[in-house]
């Protein structure tokens, strides 16, 4: 069964769920509007929608060690009640988060986050690699645009796909445990570290340090 646009804004007006959510519905159920409603609740997408504007100020600052000490990851992940921050399920989600941001390396956790500076530096270099390409002038525009919501999923946390499954982004990871847990929950900021980032290394040459204990030891 085949839908329309029209279908898709409706299925949002029911569910309060996002477009390509309920696009993705429709696709799944082949355009049966019950069955994507059922879709949308079986994934925690339409009740994560519901609350959306309700405020998660519990949760914790989470830690997370990954390969022996070789990363690290602080992030505040927030619930609407301290009683839900102790629940097993929000730990879980809490470390599949940060294992996540060890693995993907996120600058910011949503778009919106991202300085327009960094955008329109983004932009300009798409722009002359369109260019490079040897793409028409009077399309670069829209390159530029297309690369950069590509960019997005490669620097946004929410946008990321989910390293352990994906097939889903962080944000419908994100609105699943929502759904499944009963509250609003929301990554507000984190913190990666890589041991040794930022430290410049001396280069050393094998050959020349063993001439030089060589010469030492000599004298």
């Amino acid at each position: 069964m085949s839908f329309t646009a029209q279908d898709v804004k409706r299925l949002r007006d029911m569910t309060n769920a996002g477009m390509m959510d309920c696009k993705k519905a429709l696709t799944e159920t082949n355009g049966n509007e019950e069955e994507a409603v059922k879709w949308l609740r079986e994934k925690g997408i339409a009740s994560a929608a519901k609350k959306a504007g309700r405020t998660a100020a519990e949760g914790a600052i989470h830690a997370y060690i990954h390969m022996g000490g070789k990363y690290g990851v602080l992030a505040e992940i927030n619930i609407e009640t301290d009683f839900a921050a102790k629940s097993d399920q929000f730990k879980a989600l809490c470390d599949d988060i940060c294992m996540h941001i060890c693995s993907a390396n996120p600058k910011w956790v949503r778009q919106d986050e991202v300085p327009q500076e960094a955008i329109d530096a983004e932009i300009e270099i798409f722009k002359k690699v369109a260019a490079e390409e040897g793409k028409p002038e009077k399309i670069r525009d829209k390159i530029a645009t297309g690369r950069l919501k590509k960019w997005y999923t490669e620097v946004c946390l929410y946008d990321q796909a989910f390293v352990k499954d994906p097939d889903k982004s962080i944000e419908i990871l994100l609105q699943e445990a929502s759904g499944n847990i009963g509250e609003k929950i929301e990554v507000r900021r984190f913190v990666r570290y890589e041991r040794g980032e930022g430290i410049e290394r001396e280069e050393s040459n094998l050959a020349d340090e063993v001439a030089a204990t060589v010469a030492a030891a000599s004298k």
